[in-house]
């Protein structure tokens, strides 16, 4: 099942090592980020999901509206855990960027302003209709 002779220091297909490093969840995952140009090898954009990436290479994509720029220490053998998949590369990410100040969903409103409440709303039927009921002209 070794593709190419993958051994931890040799060179491997872009696709597997971004599955490797637990990038992505899936091969075919990396795949269409890769055929999206979303990724970056040593600073140039490629299409090819065979591209042959191995140590010293620089990645450099966007993950989750997220730059990432991570050098390639060694190749995999697997996908293993998460503490296994960090010892592949060395994250050169920039710190993320603030997020700006969101408005909120909804408009600030003073206690009592705003809609009705059903109590409010009965209170008021009751006042207009008092003149109508009680407030007609004696016969």
């Amino acid at each position: 099942m070794a593709e190419g002779g993958a051994e931890g220091g040799g060179r491997q297909r872009l696709d597997r090592f971004l599955f490797f490093s637990r990038a992505v969840k899936s091969r075919t995952l990396a795949q269409k980020m890769i055929a999206a140009g979303l990724v970056r090898v040593n600073s140039s954009r490629t299409l090819d999901v065979d591209h042959k990436v191995g140590a010293g290479d620089v990645l450099t994509m966007t993950l989750h509206e997220r730059l990432l720029v991570w050098r390639i220490v060694s190749a995999g053998t697997r996908r293993g855990p998460a503490s296994e998949a960090q010892g592949l590369y060395e994250d050169l990410s920039p710190p993320p960027l603030p997020r700006a100040e969101e408005p909120p969903l909804f408009a600030r409103r003073d206690p009592g302003s705003g809609r009705p409440t059903k109590k409010d709303r009965r209170a008021i039927g009751r006042l207009q209709d008092e003149p109508e009921d009680g407030g007609g002209e004696a016969d």
